[in-house]
Formats: C-alpha cells, structure tokens, sequence
C-alpha cells in the first residue's frame, strides 16, 4: 500500500494547503480522510484513487 504525503496530493490537484483543509472537512466533497502519525498527515493512494474515480463518475 502506498502512502501519499500532503504535498503529494497538492501537488497531484494543484491545491493550496487551504483548499486540501477545505476538502477533507467539507462532508459533500467526500475526500478521503488522512491519518495522523506524529505531525504528518498522510492519504491511501487507494482512497485517493477511488475518490478520483467517483468524481469522474459523477461528471459523466
């Protein structure tokens, strides 16, 4: 399983730090949730991958 870092999903989405706050606090969006180790947040490239999809889905 691989593990992306904020900065990673940042970069993938061309976000601000503000606009990833935004998505995982916003229930609507449905964006998948970090975990927390440390200070670090960190994403399943899975989940990620799977809310990509959905939102493609949605679109068509």
């Amino acid at each position: 399983m691989r593990y992306l870092t904020t900065t990673d999903v940042k970069d993938r989405y061309h976000i601000s730090q503000t606009t990833l706050w935004r998505w995982t606090n916003d229930d609507k969006i449905s964006f998948p949730q970090p975990m927390t180790i440390g200070r670090r947040k960190l994403f399943k490239e899975e989940e990620i991958e799977s809310w990509e999809r959905s939102r493609a889905k949605a679109v068509a």
